[in-house]
């Protein structure tokens, strides 16, 4: 299913797009990324096709968010990120609408806790909150106030203790 607003439409992301949306992170982040907990979790893993989404102008991609399957103590979880939105077409609801359709499809499916390096005032309208400190662990430096998540599956952040990992061969 596509969503389509005037100015831009939204699809799930395809394996022809990986550069450009790359190029998307590099511009957005910088290299600066590379040392960030949430990309240590995603590198060298393929993030999950159905649940990574596009916001195009035409076949210029304007913004991008993806989800990448990880382990928490032995139980799977997701990660989100990046959320990225090409900076001259920000605050017209693009990166709101990558994220609605991203967990629209994370709760359709059999996932149950979903995580993220942000600003919980942001992202608490997508049911996001702050994990409680020291509960879950990422495998770099994090302020411990921006690791979020969201519960897909409702009382399943209890099952969740520990550190956060790649799930390598994904």
């Amino acid at each position: 299913m596509n969503t389509q607003s005037k100015e831009y439409s939204i699809h799930l992301e395809n394996e022809s797009q990986d550069a450009a949306i790359e190029q998307l992170s590099a511009n957005a982040f910088g290299p600066g990324r590379f040392a960030k907990s949430a990309f240590r979790l995603r590198e060298g893993v393929t993030h999950e096709a159905g649940l990574s989404f596009v916001a195009l102008v035409g076949d210029e991609i304007i913004g991008s968010v993806r989800q990448t399957r990880i382990m928490i103590d032995g139980l799977e979880a997701l990660v989100l990120g990046p959320l990225v939105v090409v900076p001259g077409v920000k605050s017209r609801g693009i990166g709101a609408a990558l994220m609605e359709r991203s967990m629209e499809a994370a709760k359709a499916g059999t996932h149950a806790l979903v995580i993220l390096v942000g600003d919980e005032p942001y992202y608490a309208r997508f049911g996001f909150s702050q994990v409680p400190r020291g509960q879950i662990n990422l495998p770099g430096p994090a302020d411990p106030a921006r690791i979020l998540c969201c519960e897909l599956v409702p009382g399943s952040l209890q099952k969740y203790h520990g550190t956060a990992e790649r799930i390598i061969g994904n």
